[in-house]
């Protein structure tokens, strides 16, 4: 019995840290929970999906991580771009400093 209490306990923050990190709170319980201390372990050390750089798909025009190799919305196969979309977490710190989301691009 004490061992589903630690491993419910492991499970949770495996979960609250995948999440953190842009992944699957779910995916991260149940590795977190069957494996308690490597995978809550594994959860920290993965990598924080909101600093990868993004790219948008020429078939549908969906925004994707530029790691992807097929687009998940219409199956498009995705060749490497010239030109990377600035990641989730850059986008968002320019807002919370009071810029356009494009105030890279522009001379200042």
């Amino acid at each position: 019995m004490p061992y589903l209490f630690i491993a419910l306990g492991f499970a949770l923050a495996g979960g609250w840290v995948g999440k953190l990190k842009g992944s699957s709170f779910w995916i991260w319980f149940l590795i977190s929970g069957i494996v308690p201390v490597i995978g809550l372990a594994a959860a920290l050390l993965y990598r924080w999906d909101r600093n990868e750089l993004r790219r948008e798909c020429p078939g549908c025009g969906r925004v994707v991580k530029l790691h992807d190799a097929i687009c998940t919305r219409c199956g498009t196969e995705l060749e490497f771009p010239d030109v990377a979309i600035a990641s989730e977490a850059d986008v968002a710190e320019r807002r919370a400093a009071g810029h356009a989301p494009n105030a890279a691009n522009s001379p200042q």
